[in-house]
């Protein structure tokens, strides 16, 4: 009897494993890069919202953020960013204009304007995004930099 029992329990597991499996599997790079895009426009939404807790929330632990000089972990982060928290209005904002996912669907990069308040596009912004277990996204490295009319130089 026990040893029955055992093996309905094991088979019960392999079962939700391979389901689990096939859900994840079933998932085509498009619908990933509809994931991180929406992610991608959640995160911008929490400077617009003054939501600093937001957007702390979809820092992974292990992010490099590319500043003025890197910042490692989400607590290095947020205490850059929180000049930006402050006020009534938001300094900037941004929005993904290409959104990739890796062959696998653990890593996406989106990429895309900046904006200043009176909406002329100011710089770009390059994210990497992982896909952590819970199927969440959360940025592992970020970088931004100003547009510049190189054709000058």
């Amino acid at each position: 009897m026990k040893m029955r029992v055992l093996v309905c329990v094991v088979l019960l597991n392999v079962m939700a494993i391979s389901a689990n499996a096939n859900k994840r599997g079933s998932e085509t790079l498009a619908t990933l890069a509809e994931q991180v895009r929406a992610t991608e426009i959640a995160f911008a939404r929490t400077l617009a919202d003054r939501d600093i807790k937001a957007f702390e929330r979809l820092i992974a632990p292990d992010v490099i953020w590319l500043a003025d000089k890197p910042l490692h972990g989400p607590a290095e982060v947020v205490e850059n960013w929180r000049k930006f928290f402050e006020g009534p209005q938001a300094p900037f904002s941004w929005a993904p204009e290409i959104v990739e996912v890796q062959e696998g669907g653990k890593l996406a990069l989106s990429t895309g304007p900046v904006f200043n308040p009176a909406g002329t596009r100011v710089a770009t912004y390059t994210s990497i995004w992982r896909r952590e277990k819970s199927s969440e996204w959360r940025i592992i490295f970020d970088r931004g930099s100003p547009d510049c009319d190189c054709a000058k130089n």
